[in-house]
């Protein structure tokens, strides 16, 4: 793992990080969610290379990430003092996390509907 170069995103993969944000993701956290899925694992420093992201921006995702049980992390040995390294791989396939996005997202629609529904019901009573 030591003097690996990290992978790069592309065009194609910023086509796909414009769409979840237009779907209402933060972009560090598209970023990196699309960087990880694309490597059998990886530490945060190659994220912030590869994904062009800074170490809070990669932080903050790889939390939310880890909350909704996307990816898993793990502790690489090391000899010494300092801060610890973590690996991270990805535990769901994009397809399954892009199934979970969609439920999410056709939920918060669906509370959408009822809550125009409601005002239109309270603007005829008046």
């Amino acid at each position: 793992m030591k003097g690996r170069k990290p992978h790069r995103l592309t065009a194609k993969d910023d086509k796909i990080i414009n769409i979840f944000t237009e779907l209402g993701m933060p972009k560090n956290l598209a970023k990196t969610l699309l960087y990880i899925s694309q490597v059998d694992e990886c530490r945060s420093s190659e994220i912030e290379q590869g994904a062009k992201l800074r170490q809070p921006e990669v932080s903050v995702a790889m939390q939310e990430l880890k909350k909704r049980g996307w990816i898993d992390k793990r502790d690489l040995k090391k000899e010494g003092k300092g801060r610890p390294i973590y690996i991270y791989k990805l535990t769901s396939s994009m397809e399954n996390i892009v199934k979970s996005y969609e439920k999410e997202k056709l939920e918060e629609i669906e509370i959408i509907r009822k809550d125009i529904n409601e005002l239109k019901n309270l603007l005829e009573d008046r």
